[in-house]
């Protein structure tokens, strides 16, 4: 029961690390500081779909799912979680391009607003001297 929970639990922190992958930049607008956490994560992120790499949480999942009598799955996190809501006919290494570039997109498009703020609130704010 532990090791299935423990699974569980690697489902959870992979699904909230896939979100903050796509959303993260939004937060790091109200929180600047985030960004710092967010860009490498972004980056790992995209690097994973454009490469087709795994994620070690991927098999540290199914290893827990093993280990708790239950059984490993073939395919990555994303096509065996995800895919059934997104792409029902499964996960193509076009998909996962289509994933990363979008992914990359809204990433862009984010910092740059970022950016743009930061630029701005200097220009509104010069530092004193």
């Amino acid at each position: 029961m532990a090791w299935r929970c423990l699974a569980e639990l690697v489902v959870l922190v992979h699904a909230a690390f896939v979100a903050f992958v796509v959303v993260g930049g939004l937060l790091a607008l109200r929180w600047r500081r985030l960004a710092w956490l967010h860009l490498p994560v972004a980056a790992w992120g995209v690097l994973v779909e454009f490469t087709g790499w795994v994620c070690p949480l991927t098999p540290l999942e199914k290893w827990l799912r093993v280990r708790g009598g239950g059984e490993g799955y073939e395919g990555g996190f994303i096509s065996h979680h995800l895919t059934s809501l997104l792409y029902p006919a499964g996960l193509t290494r076009e998909s996962q391009w289509l994933l990363g570039a979008l992914a990359l997109a809204i990433n862009l498009a984010v910092y740059a607003l970022f950016l743009a703020r930061g630029h701005r609130r200097r220009r509104d704010h010069p530092p004193a001297g």
